[in-house]
């Protein structure tokens, strides 16, 4: 998904209160395990054949906010999400310099916090939040180039790479997040890309042998794209998949192509299983539980707890039944308490993803979550 601009600075402040500050708040428990039992769609679930979990996205940027969503992550999952679509430091890796101190605060938090017992699942993007070229620095500057699969910048970004898998020892990994987006938004650099990225697999797969390795492709943009070749646009993601990646690591997000019900959510499924022949795993997937009205961005999509309910039901029932790697919900909580610190022109944007928690933003079930905690039991 293209998210928006202020993910970068919520990151940033939210890393900068996380692990510097001493925040006092009242922690929110992680709830007990329910008895609920989910819907009749789900009854064919006996035993789960799949990982669950969330990212560790938090609802507010504060440190006992942080605290809570990686107890409730450890509490209700056996794999979690630490997915780092931030800016890269180019320049220290290009010149052998100083890493700059917000990146090294922020990949040592999440090093610190890691969850003992829950496998991790890691998600490094190369790509901006346009998904149209390169991240930036943190000096705000994308690096110049000649041909994005120039030696320089192959070398940093598997200096970059490597690092952050040695300070987090993921279990599964992305190593480029969304990557079908960049043939739709700058077709020009697809295929640089691909050659870039066969080296940068290799010299990981070197380094790392046992390590899983995937590029997160969007269903929505894959599924209902807008590109004029269909067919070859199709083609192409679906033989780059199968023929370049250890398994199909899938971002999803079915309001933004306006899905909204079972039939729709199971005609993207049933798309996507056609397309791969490799073990599918959902990076990065939710729906809204309620009304999305964003004037500022011309916006009404109507939605409901139901909704949101039946569409975690059909994904849950898709992994069991096409066994999926693992699905991850992308924010556990609703997050109005980080959204009220975005900066005014980016809250249309956040908005977005705002309310897709299983749990309100008070803290209250969603009739989602007793779905998650059934399935989960079992």
């Amino acid at each position: 998904m293209k998210k928006f601009q202020s993910l970068l600075v919520v990151i940033a402040i939210s890393i900068t209160l996380i692990n510097c500050s001493k925040d006092e708040e009242n922690q929110e428990s992680p709830a007990t395990s329910s008895t609920a039992s989910p819907a009749g769609i789900l009854d064919e679930i006996d035993q789960r054949n799949f990982k669950m979990g969330f990212s560790t996205w938090p609802y507010a940027a504060t440190l006992g906010a942080q605290d809570s969503t990686y107890a409730f992550l450890a509490a209700e999952g056996d794999i979690y999400s630490e997915h780092i679509d931030d800016k890269i430091p180019w320049s220290a890796w290009m010149n052998s310099t100083a890493l700059p101190n917000d990146f090294i605060n922020n990949i040592q938090g999440r090093k610190n916090r890691k969850i003992a017992g829950n496998e991790l699942f890691l998600s490094v993007s190369l790509l901006n939040i346009g998904r149209d070229n390169l991240a930036e620095d943190f000096n705000g500057q994308s690096p110049t180039y000649d041909s994005l699969n120039q030696q320089s910048i192959e070398d940093a970004y598997v200096a970059h790479l490597n690092y952050i898998i040695n300070e987090l020892q993921p279990d599964h990994m992305i190593i480029s997040i969304e990557a079908n987006e960049l043939l739709v938004n700058s077709p020009q650099l697809w295929e640089p890309y691909k050659k870039l990225m066969t080296e940068v697999r290799r010299r990981i797969k070197s380094a790392h042998p046992s390590l899983p390795l995937s590029e997160s492709m969007t269903l929505h943009n894959w599924f209902r794209h807008s590109t004029t070749d269909s067919a070859g646009f199709v083609a192409e993601i679906r033989n780059y998949v199968n023929n370049n990646l250890d398994f199909a690591a899938i971002s999803f997000y079915p309001f933004f192509k306006g899905l909204e019900s079972k039939t729709d959510y199971q005609e993207a499924f049933d798309f996507l299983h056609a397309q791969t022949t490799k073990k599918i795993a959902f990076s990065e997937t939710t729906q809204i539980a309620e009304d999305l009205i964003v004037s500022g961005l011309s916006l009404n999509i109507p939605s409901n707890h139901t909704k949101h309910k039946e569409y975690l039901e059909t994904l849950l029932l898709n992994a069991y039944r096409q066994d999926y790697e693992f699905v991850i919900w992308w924010a556990y909580k609703d997050y109005d308490a980080l959204w009220q610190t975005f900066p005014a022109n980016v809250k249309d944007l956040g908005q977005l993803w705002r309310d897709t928690g299983l749990l309100d933003e008070n803290g209250t079930d969603r009739p989602a979550l007793a779905v998650w905690r059934s399935i989960y039991n079992r």
